[in-house]
């Protein structure tokens, strides 16, 4: 008999299984991938969308409550058999009983995959070192890698990308809620605080850097990943995180501070021959026009920007605006 699900569903706010599939593995544990494969009717999660199920596991979510308990009933039995499945629900479904409150179709592929399974070991390792792949599967075998042609026969072709990254330039209450909201949501986040106290702030799940912006970042490590937010009140620090930051291949770069003062602070830049193709990607002043000012506020719309910007280059639409706040 399956364990039953909890009755919060905090496993349903975290949207990368990844950590978990690391932790199922660790302790030596089958476990049952269940992904999203098709979508009709506007649900609420997109193709692609993973959950996992194990013994004393589970990560991920569908439809917020609507067919969950039955995923894991027939997760239970896929782990238990070893043969995958496809389950459908909404239009066709042979148990409609069980709708969605959307009224959308969907379909999710369950497949059984072991500890020692190799896409899994290199999915995991891809995750670890910060490289795309792109995982293949029919249900009973399957392929991990930076670039593989889809199998005729493949029901699950899921790309994966490393997880998000934020380095927060800054010490005061707005740049210490930009960094936790940012590692609330599942940002790989670092706060970089030049010369500030030894130890860090007592927010979880955030690292921590007293060095030069320059050094930190390369100690952290910047690739086309990760969002640097530079919301310090230091002219000096903050002309010396974009320095580094303006040509790294930082996918986002935020600048705290008010409209009127923007051109000022870049001058001694551009007087440096930085060239204007640096200030491209520069979003400035920082986050989404809200309206607000207070900490959580400027938070809330900084990472609304980022995810809002990673989501129209998913989508292929480069031309997509987003608007600024004189935050």
């Amino acid at each position: 008999m399956r364990e039953p699900l909890p009755e919060w569903p905090l496993f349903g706010m975290t949207d990368d299984v990844r950590p978990t599939l690391a932790q199922v593995r660790e302790a030596g544990l089958a476990c049952t991938l269940a992904t999203l494969t098709a979508v009709e009717g506007g649900g609420p999660r997109p193709v692609g969308t993973q959950m996992v199920f194990a013994p004393g596991f589970v990560s991920g979510y569908f439809s917020g409550g609507c067919v969950e308990s039955d995923v894991a009933d027939h997760a239970y039995e896929c782990l238990a058999d070893g043969s995958p499945r496809t389950l459908v629900y909404g239009e066709g479904s042979p148990w409609p009983d069980i709708q969605l409150l959307c009224g959308a179709r969907i379909e999710i592929f369950l497949e059984r995959v072991a500890p020692d399974d190799n896409a899994l070991g290199e999915l995991l390792a891809a995750w670890r070192d910060r490289r795309p792949v792109v995982w293949v599967s029919d249900g009973a075998a399957r392929e991990c890698g930076p670039d593989i042609s889809p199998w005729p026969e493949a029901q699950v072709v899921r790309h994966h990308e490393p997880t998000p990254r934020l380095i927060v330039v800054g010490g005061d209450p707005t740049a210490l809620a930009i960094a936790q909201l940012g590692a609330q949501s599942e940002l790989e986040t670092t706060l970089v605080r030049p010369k500030g106290p030894p130890g860090g702030p007592p927010i979880p799940g955030i690292g921590y850097s007293r060095a030069e912006p320059a050094q930190a970042f390369a100690a952290i490590g910047v690739d086309p990943w990760t969002a640097i937010a530079i919301a310090t009140h230091d002219l000096e620090t903050d002309r010396a995180a974009l320095r580094a930051a303006l040509p790294s291949p930082a996918g986002y770069v935020g600048l705290l501070g008010a409209r009127r003062r923007i051109a000022d602070r870049l001058a001694p830049l551009r007087a440096e021959g930085a060239p204007e193709s640096a200030f491209a990607k520069l979003h400035a002043p920082i986050g989404l026009d809200i309206g607000g000012k207070a900490p959580w506020e400027v938070a809330v719309s900084v990472i609304g920007e980022i995810m809002a910007l990673r989501y129209a280059r998913d989508s292929g639409n480069t031309s997509t605006t987003v608007p600024a706040s004189a935050a």
